[in-house]
C-alpha cells in the first residue's frame, strides 16, 4: 500500500508493483516501476534416479536392514517403484538382500575389477566367450581385466599371478591344463580372491560351463541316430576326439558320446569304441585322424565325436584330404560359426554340433561372480544349458538366433578393460567359495 504523509509518497507495493510517489504543486502522479524478473534456474532432474538415490541414502542412514514396507512409508514412493528400484540396487551391488527379505546397503569405495584368464585368443571359442564377458561386464557397470593364457599352463599360472598383484575382487579361470588347476587355485586362494573356474573345474573354485557328460550323451545320439538311419545300423568304428591334458571332467564328454552311441546301438563290440587326443585344436586334430583313416582304409561306417569344434574341423580337413566324406560322421560342440557353415555344405560329414549358448556365459558369469562378492551361498556347480544343431536346424536359423548362437565373436569388445589399477589400495578379500 501507499501512505501520504505530509508531502511525501512512502515506497509501497501492490501485487509486486513497486510505487515511487512524488509531489508536486500541481497534479499529483505516480511513477510505477516493474520489477526485473530473477533468472528462473532449470534443474535437469531425472525423477526415477532421485527415488533411487533417496531409497539408497534411507539405507545408509539408518545402517540396519529394513523391509520393503518400511522403505515405500518413509519415502512415500509407490511399493512398486520401490521394489523395483530396490531390484536393481541388489543386482548392481548397491544393496543386499537377505533371506529374510530385507534390504541393508553396501558400502562401494570404488568400482569392482574383474579378472578374467582366457583359454587362448586363438581359440575361437574362447574369444566369444570373452566377448561376452566384455559386454556383459558394460552393461552391469564392473570393470574387467583380460589376460591370455595362450593355451599353456605356465602363462596361465603367471597370468593369475598378476591378478593378485592387481588387487582384482574375484577370477574368472579359463584354461585347459588340468595339472596347473591346483597351482592356479591354491595361489588365488592363499590371496583371499574368489575363484570361478569356467568349464575345467579348479580346486576351491566354483564351476561354470558345460554338462560335460549330458552334452556328450546328446552327441552320442545323434551319431547313433546317423548309423541306424544312413548306414542301416552298421558302425565299424565310434572315435572320441578327446581333450587329454583337460581331466576327467571335460573328458567325459567322450564318454557320455560312446554311452549315446551304445544306448542306440547296444551290440557293438567295446574294441570299436576308441580314444585319440585331438587336445582340443585342429592341427593335432587333423593329424591324429588322418593316421587313424589311413590304418583303416576299407572301413565305411565311422562315428567321430569330437570335444569341441575346433578338433571337429580338424577332423573333417583329413576327411575330406582322403575323399572319405561319405565313410565318416562327426559331430563337434560349441556351435561356432564355422562349423555352422561347414553343415550347410553340400555332402559334408558334419552332421551336427552341440551348441552351449556362449552368448550368456557372460551375463551369467558377471552375476555368479556378484552373487560371490555378496557372500551370497551358491551352488558349487553352474551349468549351462545345451542343445543340438543339426544341419537341418543350422539352415534355418535366422539372423538374430545365429547371432546370439555363434556370432557373438563377430560383435566389437566394447567394453572397459582395466589393464592396470596398481595404485589402488589393497582392500579385505572374502575367501573364495569351496566347491562341493
Amino acid at each position: 500500500m501507499l501512505s501520504w504523509l505530509g508531502r511525501e509518497f512512502i515506497r509501497g507495493t501492490v501485487g509486486g508493483n513497486v510505487f515511487h510517489g512524488t509531489e508536486d504543486r500541481g497534479p499529483r502522479f505516480f511513477e510505477v516501476t516493474m520489477p526485473q524478473r530473477a533468472k528462473a534456474r532449470r534443474l535437469y532432474l531425472i525423477p526415477v534416479l532421485t527415488k533411487a538415490l533417496d531409497i539408497l541414502e534411507l539405507l545408509q542412514t539408518e545402517n540396519q536392514p529394513m523391509v520393503l514396507e518400511a522403505i515405500h512409508k518413509r519415502t512415500k514412493i509407490s511399493k512398486t517403484t520401490v521394489y523395483r528400484i530396490l531390484k536393481t540396487l541388489v543386482h548392481r551391488g548397491y544393496v543386499g538382500q537377505g533371506a529374510d527379505r530385507q534390504y541393508r546397503h553396501i558400502a562401494r569405495p570404488r568400482k569392482l575389477l574383474f579378472g578374467f584368464g582366457g583359454q587362448s585368443a586363438e581359440m575361437p571359442f574362447s574369444e566369444a566367450v570373452t566377448e561376452s564377458l566384455r559386454a556383459a561386464a558394460v552393461a552391469v557397470g564392473v570393470d574387467l581385466m583380460v589376460l591370455d593364457n595362450r593355451y599353456d599352463a605356465e602363462t596361465a599360472i603367471q597370468n593369475a599371478e598378476t591378478f593378485i598383484r592387481e588387487h582384482v575382487d574375484i577370477i574368472i579361470e579359463f584354461q585347459v591344463e588340468e595339472q596347473a588347476a591346483p597351482i592356479i587355485a591354491d595361489k588365488i586362494g592363499e590371496a583371499g580372491i574368489p575363484l570361478i573356474a569356467v568349464d575345467i573345474p579348479h580346486p576351491r573354485a566354483t564351476y561354470f560351463g558345460v554338462d560335460n557328460y549330458r552334452a556328450g550323451l546328446e552327441a552320442g545320439g545323434l551319431l547313433a541316430d546317423f548309423a541306424i538311419k544312413q548306414w542301416e545300423k552298421k558302425m565299424d568304428w565310434m572315435v572320441g576326439l578327446d581333450i587329454a591334458e583337460a581331466g576327467q571332467l571335460v573328458q567325459s564328454r567322450i564318454t557320455g558320446a560312446f554311452e549315446g552311441v551304445k544306448q542306440r546301438l547296444p551290440n557293438m563290440p567295446v574294441e570299436c569304441f576308441v580314444r585319440i587326443d585331438g587336445r582340443g585344436m585342429r592341427e593335432p586334430s587333423y593329424k591324429v585322424v588322418l593316421e587313424f583313416l589311413n590304418r583303416h582304409p576299407k572301413d565305411k561306417h565311422i562315428l567321430i565325436a569330437a570335444a569341441n569344434d575346433t578338433s571337429a574341423m580338424g577332423a573333417i580337413a583329413a576327411v575330406r584330404e582322403l575323399r572319405r566324406e561319405r565313410h565318416v560322421a562327426i559331430v563337434g560342440q560349441d556351435c561356432l560359426e564355422e562349423m555352422i557353415a561347414e553343415m550347410q555344405r553340400p555332402g559334408t560329414p558334419a552332421i551336427a554340433s552341440i551348441s552351449n549358448e556362449v552368448a550368456l556365459y557372460g551375463p551369467k558369469l558377471i552375476d555368479l561372480g556378484l552373487a560371490l562378492l555378496r557372500g551370497e551361498t551358491v551352488p558349487p556347480y553352474n551349468y549351462v544349458g545345451h542343445r543340438a544343431i543339426t544341419a537341418e536346424i543350422a539352415g534355418h536359423l535366422s539372423d538374430v538366433e545365429a547371432q546370439a548362437a555363434i556370432d557373438i565373436a563377430k560383435s566389437p569388445g566394447a567394453a572397459h578393460v582395466a589393464v592396470a589399477r596398481s595404485a589402488r589400495p589393497p582392500v579385505k578379500r572374502r575367501n573364495a567359495a569351496k566347491a562341493a
